[in-house]
């Protein structure tokens, strides 16, 4: 049932009357009449006979469509197993809400069918020998494939020089032969073998282009695939890919900003089997496509992969999950790699694609930071400049090469923090206490939080009335950078409007991270200012985050033999600058997970955040049963007045965790407790 109470999350039986029994299929929307309402649920199973001696009858069957198909239903029982959700609220995530007219157009000529395939598996992609693993266990935890094959799954050149199964066409490696495992990658994708691979991107790579490839082969092995990327531009950039690759026709988007029209009916295509490819944002994590083969991921350390709503699912935890279950490949990619991707590596469940030194060190632009002893002593300022003499040369250079520079700014607006001019405290509403901000360079300051405009502000600390800028942001710099560089026309990139691509020659392009367009045959120079707003966030992922930034942006360089340049503003000694200057991703991921693992954080360990009023947090606290080895971390203050605690356990210990929080939230929704409590397993956010 459609109830958003924990105390509820199990399924309740019901007659179906005889006028219901050919549309009362498992996976179609019903109403059924509860404690003398009348609520939404899905129908999950029919039996001929139930354990309950009086039973009531479902009341509607509100469309005959079987939206749920027995793999996402299986699927979302899991992950709300991992998350210490409820099933209902996973299913609400997993299933679009309906669109009648939508629904009528798709499923016409086309209705859905859960009969076995011909080939022996299920329409889900599910062995139908029993074979797949049916606990809900979570990856990663050092398991390691038993069918001969190297780590992940991914075979060696020479394990894989045999003769293939089926006599399949092999498909075209193209670019993955950068890679040493990449074209074996490929041919296991086509034969059908669970191949899990953690793939680095090369800088100037394609990724879409390799995506649509890997894609490409494991429609040609007669299965269907899965593709998630963090925003609506990298999914125009996929779906680009994917039409020159497989033709028109051949897959379907499937994104919650498309509306709910489209979106529904992105999902009955797939759902009716109309394609075998769904690609899109983290709304087609559970995309029921039938005789799945693979399922694969983009920049996993985006944090608009994180689900904002209950139970908080990761879009990677997800799709990670659904290979496990389904026993079909997976394929984590990015230009900067994750802790949670090393950790793949680390036990064995993934192996890693990565290319040659020789072939990094050909593709990456020349890399320099303007904090190392040489540039100091060539420039004294670098250290607290915004744009030392490097970075500016370095510009200027590339400009006269009548090639485009990128210039990224981690702070969006024009003066998005201000601060006393005399004290050099920071500037806060008086009437919220949030912080001011400076629209325009006329403009008067006003709140972040409340809107409120501040024009008479005084410094509560000295009494002074003249504020600087303590943070400066892309509006500001492009303002800055045309008067530095007159008569070059300078363009800005950022959540108020994001440039796909920009055209060739001279320019200037101020973007935030993740908005940076891709230029025709790459920039000639990509600046990354302003690192110490990045590596300074208290923030468990700060180093990682920056790094992925800075990469993203540095893989739009050209290469470095075709003067290609990239100056990051920090000190070279820093690790994330040196995995940045060695574009060695995988290096710091290792320091990562080795550093968590020794003080006890994400991944190496599960952790769940509990937050809400005191009382509140306590008494769930007091009721849950956590596992021996449990640790209780806290308190610590929260938003709005609340507390968080902290629960720490082995990755060995994580469902006994879940589920005992979630027995005892359970537990206070059943004697209707008043203030709630947020429970998150893994959050992103952990200070």
């Amino acid at each position: 049932m459609d109830v958003p109470l924990p105390h509820l999350d199990r399924p309740f039986d019901y007659l179906v009357p005889e006028a219901l029994d050919a549309d009362a299929r498992p996976g179609v929307r019903v109403k059924v009449r509860f404690a003398g309402q009348l609520v939404d649920g899905w129908l999950l199973e029919r039996a001929e006979s139930s354990e309950h001696p009086k039973l009531a009858y479902l009341e509607k069957v509100v469309s005959p469509v079987p939206v749920l198909s027995p793999e996402v239903a299986r699927l979302a029982r899991a992950v709300a197993d991992r998350y210490a959700g409820s099933l209902a609220d996973v299913l609400r995530l997993a299933v679009p809400p309906r669109h009648a007219r939508a629904e009528k157009a798709v499923t016409t000529d086309t209705p859905p069918t859960d009969e076995p395939a011909p080939d022996g598996t299920e329409p889900d992609g599910s062995p139908t020998d029993g074979t797949a693993p049916a606990d809900g266990t979570a990856p990663a935890d050092g398991t390691a494939p038993a069918d001969g094959t190297a780590p992940g799954g991914v075979p060696s050149e020479a394990a894989d020089a045999g003769a293939r199964p089926g006599g399949r066409a092999e498909v075209d490696p193209r670019g993955w032969r950068d890679y040493p495992a990449g074209p074996a990658l490929l041919r296991a994708l086509t034969d059908g073998r669970p191949a899990r691979a953690v793939w680095s991107a090369l800088p100037g790579e394609d990724w879409a282009d390799r995506y649509a490839d890997a894609v490409a082969a494991t429609v040609a092995g007669g299965r269907g695939a899965v593709v998630v990327v963090a925003d609506a531009r990298d999914l125009d950039r996929l779906d680009a890919a994917l039409t020159a690759v497989l033709g028109a026709g051949r897959h379907v988007r499937l994104a919650a900003a498309d509306g709910p029209a489209r979106r529904y009916r992105a999902f009955l295509t797939a759902r009716t089997g109309g394609v075998d490819v769904v690609i899109g944002t983290r709304a087609a994590m559970f995309a029921p496509v039938r005789r799945l083969g693979l399922v694969a991921i983009w920049d996993d350390g985006d944090d608009l992969h994180g689900e904002p709503r209950a139970p908080y699912p990761h879009a990677r935890d997800v799709l990670l999950t659904r290979a496990q279950l389904g026993d079909i490949a997976a394929v984590v990619g990015g230009y900067a790699r994750t802790a949670e991707a090393q950790l793949l590596v680390e036990t064995g469940w993934a192996r890693e694609v990565v290319a040659d030194r020789a072939v990094v060190r050909a593709r990456t632009p020349a890399l320099a930071p303007t904090g190392d002893d040489p540039q100091l002593a060539r420039d004294p300022g670098a250290a607290s400049a915004r744009l030392p003499s490097l970075a500016w040369t370095t510009a200027r250079d590339a400009l006269r090469a009548d090639l485009p520079v990128l210039v990224q700014v981690p702070r969006r607006g024009y003066v998005p923090s201000v601060a006393c001019a005399d004290c050099r405290a920071p500037a806060r509403c008086p009437h919220c206490a949030g912080p001011l901000a400076l629209p325009s360079a006329q403009g008067t300051p006003a709140c972040r939080w409340c809107g409120r405009v501040a024009a008479a502000y005084a410094c509560p600390e000295c009494g002074g009335r003249r504020l600087r800028a303590s943070v400066t942001g892309a509006r500001r710099t492009a303002e800055e950078l045309g008067r530095a560089f007159p008569g070059v026309p300078v363009r800005t990139s950022g959540r108020e409007e994001v440039l796909a691509t920009v055209p060739g020659g001279a320019g200037l392009v101020i973007a935030t991270p993740g908005a940076e367009p891709v230029a025709e045959g790459g920039y000639g120079a990509v600046l990354l200012l302003d690192s110490w707003a990045l590596l300074t966030r208290a923030d468990l992922r700060a180093g990682e985050e920056a790094l992925r930034r800075w990469m993203a942006a540095a893989a739009l360089a050209r290469p470095g033999t075709a003067g290609g340049r990239v100056v990051v503003v920090a000190d070279g000694a820093l690790a994330p600058v040196q995995a940045l200057l060695r574009w060695d991703s995988a290096w710091f991921a290792a320091r990562e997970l080795a550093e968590r693992r020794e003080l006890g954080f994400p991944p190496a360990v599960r952790m769940a955040s509990v937050t809400g009023a005191a009382e509140a947090v306590a008494d769930l606290l007091a009721g849950a049963r956590l596992p021996g080895d449990a640790e209780v971390l806290g308190p610590v203050p929260a938003d709005e007045g609340r507390e968080r605690m902290l629960v720490r356990v082995p990755r060995s210990r994580a469902a006994a965790m879940a589920e005992a929080l979630h027995a005892a939230a359970g537990q206070r929704s059943a004697r209707k407790a008043a203030d709630p409590v947020r429970l998150q397993v893994d959050p992103l956010t952990l200070f």
